[in-house]
């Protein structure tokens, strides 16, 4: 079996979204851009993928597409504040660790 036309599989690199693609750095000037950069660390540090984490938020109690985890940390959607204690919940965190510092 010839393999030299294949496509080379590569492993997704940790800030990579569900395509692969590079993720987009946030703007962290903001107050929402801070949270969104967190929201992806603590993601990563949990080893989770974002769909996992979809699927783990939803689990905790708020209904949480993927699309929609992705649009939280790619800055491009504020999290809904009642969503705060199910993401919490999904990392096994504390609600007040979620927050980044100032």
């Amino acid at each position: 079996m010839d393999h030299t036309n294949s496509p080379s599989i590569k492993p997704k690199s940790e800030s990579s979204d569900t395509v692969g693609r590079p993720a987009k750095p946030v703007d962290e000037s903001t107050y929402a851009g801070r949270f969104a950069a967190r929201l992806r660390k603590l993601r990563e540090n949990a080893g989770l993928t974002g769909e996992e984490m979809a699927d783990a938020i939803t689990k905790a109690g708020y209904e949480c597409p993927k699309n929609t985890y992705y649009n939280w940390e790619s800055g491009s959607r504020d999290v809904a504040l009642n969503a705060v204690p199910a993401i919490a919940t999904a990392l096994a965190k504390k609600t007040r660790t979620i927050f980044p510092n100032e």
